[in-house]
């Protein structure tokens, strides 16, 4: 083996052996707290890695890593670049928020409740369809003639759709509402949608285009089964996130609120 080929594995351990062995870590003269090392151990542990000298000289190696480069970086001024400004203060903000921002624990009782009413919501099918929306009549025209033609509709969201759901083909997820359907109980949908559904049988497409906020849409009908309706224990869990996402929502809108009320805001 050659020299040089021995000694770059050799200094690498020998400066990783020197950053764990220090009582503190300093980097050109800059500390980095101890509490951020521990901080970045624990998170390292959270991944499942044992602690071991070997994972500890790591995790100071990299926070050594990072002050080098932030240095670097600070020595270009990359620390007054706006886009560098606006990230740290987002990332505060997220910070403040999460620390600041913490409302009650969600009663069991008001996710019982919310189970109930979404059960109650539910009709005796559920459905699973595709969209295709587009912002003219000539679109929604031509989309039409080339499904008449053989065309897949999945291709045709795909390429033509100006909805979220065009990656997947147009495919949404399987909703359930009673029937017929009742404004403000379709489950979100509006009411020209649910019924448009409701009408398709399975695989069938929409003869017209539905006409909705100015876009044209063109639905098909994927499948249509029995509603599965889940077990308590099995959607307790995802209710839970939902209400404490609301929650977290209203806290943190009543927070800018009174921050705002308390600010002195001048033009």
């Amino acid at each position: 083996m050659k020299l040089h080929r021995l000694l770059l594995p050799l200094c690498a351990l020998s400066f990783s052996l020197q950053v764990y062995a220090a009582d503190e870590l300093r980097v050109n003269g800059v500390l980095i707290p101890n509490a951020r090392i521990e901080a970045a151990m624990q998170a390292a542990l959270a991944t499942g890695a044992a602690d071991t000298p070997p994972l500890r000289i790591a995790v100071r190696t990299q926070l050594t890593t990072q002050e080098v480069l932030r240095q670097a970086a600070l020595k270009k001024g990359f620390d007054k670049d706006p886009a560098v400004i606006a990230l740290r203060d987002d990332t505060m903000i997220r910070r403040y928020l999460a620390e600041t921002v913490r409302p009650a624990p969600i009663p069991e009782a008001e996710i019982q409740q919310r189970y109930s009413g979404i059960i109650a919501s539910l009709g005796e099918k559920e459905f699973k369809f595709s969209l295709i929306a587009v912002d003219s009549a000539d679109k929604a025209r031509v989309i039409l003639d080339s499904l008449a033609k053989g065309a897949n509709f999945a291709d045709l969201a795909r390429t033509q759709s100006q909805l979220p759901s065009a990656p997947q083909g147009g495919a949404l997820d399987w909703v359930s509402f009673k029937l017929p359907a009742v404004e403000g109980k379709t489950a979100g949908l509006p009411l020209a949608v649910a019924q448009a559904i409701a009408s398709l049988p399975p695989g069938g497409v929409s003869a017209e285009p539905l006409v909705l906020d100015a876009r044209f849409y063109l639905l098909r009908m994927d499948d249509v089964r029995p509603t599965r309706i889940p077990t308590y224990a099995e959607a307790a869990p995802m209710l839970r996130q939902v209400l404490e996402a609301q929650a977290r929502e209203r806290a943190s809108g009543d927070l800018v609120a009174r921050l705002i009320k308390e600010a002195r805001v001048s033009h």
